[in-house]
């Protein structure tokens, strides 16, 4: 009886697998596991950088795509800047991205913030009203004749209007939103503080982490725009920086440049390519290490904790 007792308590005492500590083989696989998916990220990302900053010579030499560096020739960039298409995209890129982001979030916030109110005049309705394009994608030509009708066509409003909102970034600011405690709105609302003053004192304070993940997904939304821009940016001057990008990559166009071009050697075209892709990457790139320490705890939410 002694014995049965003992092993059952031993039993009771094992903790679960996921709680063990890891042992050497499981760390020395973990980290050649990252150390892959590391390389294979920033691999890819190293060749388009020494590409675009490689001289025709060395692009020849290495039949294309350059892994090993063999000096800097910044020509690729100075050719694009030239011209003035790029220089163009990139202000027309972060415009609709600043302009975007802005709207796109104030719309979001207030919408999320009234349907978390379970006192709101029909936040059912409407939340259903919301989840519809969610489950059932709007069709193509409507959103079209849409936009053209409204006379959006060609103006940076064609790219910054339609997409004001997304419903899944709605439904995590919502939910959120609903996770704040009650105590302290209804402490604001005994102290006479009106809905907007609440939102502003209150809530947004407390929800720095998920505005600032939704301003994220938000902003690379719109620095990606490219469809819309295919369908409503006919005139070359409103292209935006990935419409631009495609037409280097796919369409197979060369960069305009300023002035005679008689007796100037023109870059190889792969540096060029390359140079445009490192100038699209660049600015997701440099803008994401300020709001990592909200991304880490944005993410989690809605997560299961024990």
């Amino acid at each position: 009886m002694t014995t049965l007792i003992r092993r059952t308590s031993g039993n009771r005492s094992r903790r679960p697998v996921w709680q063990e500590p890891p042992t050497p083989l499981g760390q020395g696989l973990k980290a050649v596991a990252f150390t892959v998916l590391v390389a294979g990220v920033l691999f890819p990302l190293w060749v388009i950088l020494v590409t675009s900053l490689s001289s025709r010579e060395t692009i020849a030499r290495a039949g294309g795509m350059v892994v090993v560096p063999r000096g800097v020739d910044t020509s690729a960039y100075e050719t694009i800047f030239a011209g003035g298409a790029v220089t163009r995209a990139l202000w027309i890129s972060t415009l609709v991205t600043v302009i975007g982001t802005a709207i796109a979030l104030t719309v979001t916030v207030l919408a999320a913030y009234g349907l978390s109110r379970p006192g709101s005049l029909g936040h059912r309705w409407l939340l259903a009203y919301f989840l519809i394009p969610f489950l059932v994608y709007p069709p193509l030509v409507p959103r079209y004749l849409v936009v053209t009708g409204l006379g959006l066509k060609d103006t940076i409003w064609a790219l910054v209007l339609p997409p004001a909102i997304s419903v899944f970034n709605l439904v995590v600011v919502r939910g959120f939103f609903q996770g704040i405690p009650s105590e302290l709105l209804d402490s604001a609302r005994i102290d006479g503080a009106s809905d907007f003053r609440t939102l502003a004192r209150i809530v947004l304070p407390l929800s720095r982490a998920v505005i600032a993940v939704v301003g994220l997904f938000y902003a690379v939304s719109y620095w990606n725009v490219w469809f819309d821009a295919l369908l409503f940016i006919d005139r070359n001057d409103m292209y935006p920086i990935q419409r631009v990008l495609q037409s280097y990559l796919l369409a197979g166009q060369a960069p305009h440049t300023s002035g005679s071009s008689s007796g100037v050697t023109m870059p190889p075209t792969e540096a060029v390519k390359m140079a445009v892709v490192v100038l699209t990457v660049a600015p997701i790139v440099a803008v994401y290490p300020f709001i990592q320490r909200h991304f880490v705890k944005g993410v989690l939410i809605g997560a299961v904790k024990g």
